[in-house]
């Protein structure tokens, strides 16, 4: 197919490969606008528009595709299809119907789970034992379009936002090029039950302050969902503290306080959460990197019994 192809960070990259390696004509890249990043500030490309240059394919970057310009170029295109995948910036209805076979999203849920702009970090932050991706034909709304395939893996205990993001990546290429085939084929989308659909809604940055009194299973994936932004923030002793690694602890909390630190071990620290334990075991404070908790202790007078809280 004669396609357009519109994404923006890492995970889009295998799809985009996985387009061109099966033959599609990619006639155009569109992605974001290059940005400061960092704390230098040093205005970066995005990854799928380093992928599409290291290609030779064309590179658009509009402001904002509702923009009357940009929807013109985008017809004199005239592609097959559009694919897109963690675009950034939601498409306008005069956009979507310029495609013969519409603009085919790849969504980071299995659908109608968790639409919305954070689907990866709310599946694991809600402890789902498993995720995946769904090919759909967008529409006006957020993430409503009919569907067409799915992909499903297992959220490991040990993944967090940025190993389940690599690896749903992975998954993608697959999925949107057997998607493309078999709507060249004649298979029609099918439309979402709203009824039992979730939302997935744009983190905040006080998404990342820890509730010690939540349960120790829900404190510990949430750290692993907020992974890297918002990060996970808690304070000991007017000292704030990111926590960057935990595990549900073995000990029970015997009552205390939620937050209280109940052991000071060489290699962790056991902390009361409403129900249950969090042994932490990673831990990052102002101005220096995250370290091993038996770093960290090595280096940080720690107190049993303080009561850690929001910094």
């Amino acid at each position: 197919m004669r396609l357009v192809f519109m994404g923006t960070p890492r995970i889009a990259v295998p799809s985009l490969m996985d387009l061109v390696g099966a033959g599609h004509q990619v006639v155009a890249v569109v992605t974001q606008p290059d940005r400061p990043k960092g704390r230098g500030g040093k205005v970066t490309r995005s990854a799928v528009k380093e992928t599409a240059i290291s290609l030779g394919i064309p590179v658009l970057q509009p402001n904002r595709v509702r923009e009357p310009d940009f929807i013109d170029r985008f017809r004199e295109l005239a592609p097959d299809a559009a694919v897109v995948i963690a675009f950034g910036q939601i498409l306008p209805q005069a956009l979507l119907d310029i495609p013969k076979f519409g603009c085919i999203n790849i969504h980071a849920s299995l659908l109608p789970k968790y639409r919305g702009a954070a689907p990866i970090n709310w599946a694991i932050a809600n402890g789902e034992a498993e995720t995946g991706l769904t090919t759909m034909r967008m529409d006006a709304g957020m993430d409503t379009g009919a569907t067409y395939l799915t992909a499903v893996t297992p959220i490991r205990a040990g993944d967090d936002a940025v190993t389940l993001t690599e690896r749903l990546g992975e998954l993608a290429g697959p999925l949107i090029v057997d998607t493309l085939r078999r709507v060249g084929e004649g298979l029609k989308p099918v439309p979402q039950d709203d009824a039992v659909a979730t939302l997935a809604p744009i983190l905040k940055k006080e998404d990342g302050i820890i509730h010690w009194e939540r349960s120790a299973t829900e404190v510990v994936n949430r750290i692993r969902a907020f992974v890297p932004w918002p990060g996970s923030h808690t304070g000991y002793a007017g000292t704030p503290w990111k926590i960057t690694g935990a595990r549900v602890g073995e000990a029970e909390a015997g009552g205390a306080v939620p937050g209280t630190i109940l052991r000071v071990d060489g290699d962790s620290l056991l902390i009361a959460a409403g129900n249950g334990t969090v042994r932490i075991l990673e831990v990052q404070v102002p101005g220096k990197r995250a370290m091993s908790a038996r770093d960290f202790l090595n280096g940080t007078r720690v107190e049993a019994g303080a009561v850690l809280a929001a910094p």
